[in-house]
């Protein structure tokens, strides 16, 4: 950027280097490394902000092995770090838990086991807030513990039994399980007797864990924390109807269809359910 104001040879001697040797490194090619470097920075960061900025090292690595390349996690983080990349990192999530003493809840059926060997075997349920410039919007979500899948939601301004309602319908809806646990808190909202009829209806089993225990809903706790620090926390929101279309695109557009998990062998949702589907049945 100096040269229109001093010659190229004066400005060698004053940094003591030669004018041939300046030419020389001018014109010379970048190494092999420093263009697969840039080759390779260009996958990260397609992925990266695929993942809406929310990927860190380790969901990286995954998404590039799955492609067929294999790269050491220490050199994805050194062109991260170059390259001003980061992950997001969690917050603590704040309950939104009431519970009616006088209503006696479900027995628990999990017991903080939440393993599940096929689909629509045991679903979690919980509700959270949003904050937003003109009020709070609750999300309601019913989760499938085996693949993690959000298979109902229900948004709405109030924290009334219809909220958790409409997110089971959903579920219900999408799913049609034969005899499926339902685990959730001891809210108000899961205690009421419309919420009651409605699984014994559907041949759903209500399960409760205790209360104030975030180890009791751990997937349901997971997946709030995933929502907050790699949605909310990144975004402000006027309205309720704004946070409302941002959150359906997040589950329904990232979340489920492609956002990586760990424990799932680092597939999202829909595809680790897609892998089951295809497993070959094994005769009784």
């Amino acid at each position: 950027m100096n040269q229109a104001s001093y010659k190229i040879a004066t400005m060698c001697r004053v940094l003591g280097v030669s004018t041939s040797g300046y030419y020389g490194w001018r014109g010379r090619q970048p190494s092999i490394r420093a263009q697969q470097d840039t080759f390779m920075l260009a996958r990260i960061r397609a992925i990266h902000e695929r993942s809406r900025g929310t990927y860190g090292v380790p969901r990286i690595h995954a998404q590039l092995s799955a492609q067929g390349t294999h790269v050491g996690r220490k050199r994805i983080a050194r062109l991260m770090h170059k390259a001003g990349l980061q992950g997001v990192s969690r917050r603590k999530k704040y309950r939104t838990t009431i519970r009616n003493e006088k209503v006696r809840p479900a027995a628990d059926l999990v017991e903080r086991d939440f393993s599940a060997q096929g689909p629509n075997q045991l679903w979690v349920a919980d509700i959270t807030y949003i904050r937003t410039g003109s009020g709070f919007l609750y999300l309601a979500v019913v989760l499938d513990a085996f693949s993690r899948r959000v298979v109902g939601w229900a948004m709405k301004t109030h924290l009334r039994t219809q909220l958790v309602l409409d997110a089971l319908e959903m579920a219900l809806w999408q799913r049609r399980p034969q005899s499926v646990i339902h685990h959730s808190d001891q809210g108000t909202q899961y205690t009421s007797i419309a919420f009651g009829q409605r699984c014994r209806r559907a041949g759903v089993r209500p399960s409760m864990g205790s209360v104030g225990d975030c180890f009791d809903n751990a997937l349901c706790e997971s997946f709030f924390a995933s929502l907050e620090c790699e949605l909310l926390d990144r975004n402000r929101f006027r309205t309720p109807a704004e946070a409302r279309s941002q959150v359906f695109d997040f589950i329904e557009g990232f979340y489920n269809p492609h956002r990586l998990h760990s424990s799932l062998g680092y597939h999202s949702p829909a595809e680790f359910e897609r892998r089951y589907a295809t497993l070959p049945t094994i005769p009784n």
